[in-house]
């Protein structure tokens, strides 16, 4: 299916490309998102006449982006969880965890931002963890997760 892209996808393309995808991936994920939209001659057209105001909306969100990376390099998140005495967590400190920890400290960004590419953390420890806040800015920050010990 042929659409256009309304922003930049990765892997896909950027802002105005006219790409070729699966049905399913236009139908179900780019074009309810606002992301793309079908690549007809009139949308085209209407494209091509609204291209200047879209590329200044780009903009403007990887401007924030970069901005809130600036804040966000380096910091370092604490997060308390049950932990045994050898150092493993009863559970695991996933995107969600993280993402309430950047809460505390003031931080609002969404769940799919967080990257934790071996998955979940279950050791004690500093870790550090990628954020993708927009497909152009990737920041880390430190993420210690301190152990509480359960007695019995």
């Amino acid at each position: 299916m042929q659409v256009i892209l309304l922003e930049k996808i990765v892997n896909v393309g950027a802002l105005g490309d006219v790409v070729k995808v699966k049905p399913g991936y236009a139908r179900n994920f780019l074009i309810p998102q606002g992301k793309a939209k079908r690549a007809t001659p009139e949308n085209i057209k209407l494209l091509e006449e609204k291209r200047a105001e879209l590329e200044q909306l780009a903009a403007g969100k990887l401007a924030q982006a970069t901005e809130l990376a600036g804040k966000l390099e380096g910091l370092t998140v604490q997060i308390v969880q049950r932990a045994g005495v050898d150092g493993r967590l009863f559970g695991s400190v996933t995107n969600a965890d993280i993402v309430d920890a950047l809460k505390g400290s003031g931080f609002s960004l969404e769940r799919n931002m967080v990257r934790l590419p071996e998955g979940p953390l279950k050791q004690i420890g500093d870790h550090q963890v990628a954020l993708q806040l927009h497909t152009d800015v990737l920041v880390n920050i430190n993420v210690s997760v301190l152990g509480e010990t359960v007695s019995r």
